[in-house]
């Protein structure tokens, strides 16, 4: 396996999202938090460039986003990243929750975390949109993979 692949720091998807929304609440306003998020972009593995091609590109997102996904002992990893320093934060933030999880944890993870953190009602309406055909396009990648 490639190291593009994020490999999760926490033991589940929902202890993923109590982290970020722990790490996220250290913050007093939005500039720190997207501050915060565009830094976890920046730590994300090398994506390949042979990746960035409209065969992993993400519909529906106002930035160009790539995304990759692979099935190794059961667990979906995911790749990805972006032309915009924001929105590859926003692909770490994903990646932390779903990556290394097995597709039937990832299917039942709904995105609805991103609304509960704030996360799209501080972003643009377009950006908001983006995230949430991120988060869709993980869970078919993942859906696609228990259907195999």
């Amino acid at each position: 396996m490639t190291n593009a692949f994020v490999v999760p720091e926490e033991p589940t998807a929902a202890d993923a999202i109590a982290a970020i929304g722990d790490e996220l609440a250290v913050f007093d306003d939005w500039m720190e938090r997207y501050q915060f998020i565009i830094e976890l972009g920046r730590k994300l593995p090398p994506f390949p460039d042979a990746w960035a091609d409209d065969a992993h590109r993400v519909p529906g997102c106002q930035s160009k986003v790539w995304m990759e996904g692979a099935l190794t002992d059961g667990r979906l990893f995911l790749a990805g990243v972006s032309d915009a320093a924001i929105v590859s934060g926003l692909i770490a933030l994903l990646l932390r929750v779903y990556s290394g999880r097995t597709p039937e944890e990832i299917v039942a993870t709904d995105p609805v975390f991103l609304k509960d953190l704030g996360l799209l009602e501080a972003l643009s309406t377009n950006r908001g949109n983006g995230i949430a055909a991120m988060a869709r396009k993980i869970r078919q990648l993942a859906a696609l993979q228990r259907a195999a």
